[in-house]
């Protein structure tokens, strides 16, 4: 059983920071791709920013490129979101994903894990 569970959201000023951390259960993480999505009230899920397993390359949605950087500490089974720069517009529960892939999916239908989300509110 793939178990992620996402910590590290709350309440933040716009133009403050945050980091979100995704830790994952089991030995398998060095071999998925992990991705980071968010949902906010009314809106589909969308795709934020996702690190390959391979090597470690990123991609970023372009709202957040420059702002936010994606990381993975596969000794740890922890991937990260470093988030500078927030805006309102970033307010939203925050999901971590991850699948058996090669390569990264920037779609949900591409992740097969998932954990329970994490609310990040940024006040104006």
């Amino acid at each position: 059983q793939v178990q992620l569970v996402e910590s590290g959201g709350g309440l933040v000023q716009a133009g403050g920071s945050l980091r979100l951390s995704c830790t994952a259960s089991g030995r398998w993480f060095s071999n998925y791709a992990m991705g980071w999505f968010r949902q906010a009230p009314g809106k589909e899920r969308e795709f934020v920013a996702a690190i390959t397993r391979n090597d470690g390359s990123t991609a970023y949605q372009d709202s957040v490129k420059g702002r936010f950087t994606i990381s993975r500490d596969n000794a740890k089974n922890t991937v990260y979101l470093q988030m500078n720069s927030l805006k309102p517009e970033d307010t939203a529960v925050y999901y971590c994903a991850a699948d058996p892939r090669s390569g990264y999916s920037d779609y949900p239908e591409g992740y097969h894990y998932w954990g329970q989300g994490t609310q990040v509110t940024v006040s104006s």
